[in-house]
């Protein structure tokens, strides 16, 4: 393992600079989403992943899986979300046993214009400002990057296991 070294002043300055870009870009979409939507963030990361599942619903353990929460935020989050007719708890698999979730139809009106109003926003606060370069330096470290998290993930670093 080599020694950890402290970053020098400029790189501190475009680590701040970078990170500072990645929260005014995420408030912006955010604020976008309630505003033009009436739907939260995470409201749109459940709506967008059952919008996209391959059936007509999913269990709750594999939107758990997906969106990357634990169990008992994804259990609240439908919970508001049913009460705002959003989605509906379902029995799944042959026999009935473990629980499901699914869009309504209000869900799924929900999500086509959510998806539409939040792609408008990116396109104009993120995609809209870069060259075809820019985009595609940007595109290659972000893959680079998650290849390379995903992987230590996997072998168990940093996430508490020894």
């Amino acid at each position: 393992m080599t020694e950890p070294r402290s970053l020098e002043p400029d790189e501190w300055e475009f680590w701040d600079t970078w990170m500072r870009a990645q929260r005014l870009l995420t408030r912006e979409l955010e604020r976008g989403l309630q505003r033009d939507c009436a739907v939260s963030k995470a409201e749109f990361s459940v709506l967008v992943t059952l919008w996209r599942a391959a059936g007509p619903e999913m269990r709750v353990g594999e939107l758990s899986e997906s969106l990357d929460w634990d169990k008992s935020r994804v259990s609240h989050q439908l919970t508001r979300m049913e009460n705002r007719g959003f989605v509906k708890r379902t029995q799944y698999g042959a026999d009935g046993r473990r629980a499901g979730i699914g869009l309504t139809a209000e869900g799924r009106r929900a999500a086509q214009s959510a998806l539409l109003v939040h792609a408008g926003n990116i396109r104009r606060h993120f995609l809209d400002s870069l060259t075809p370069e820019q985009a595609s330096v940007i595109r290659a470290w972000s893959e680079q990057a998650v290849d390379g998290l995903e992987s230590r993930r996997g072998e168990g670093v940093g996430d508490g296991a020894s």
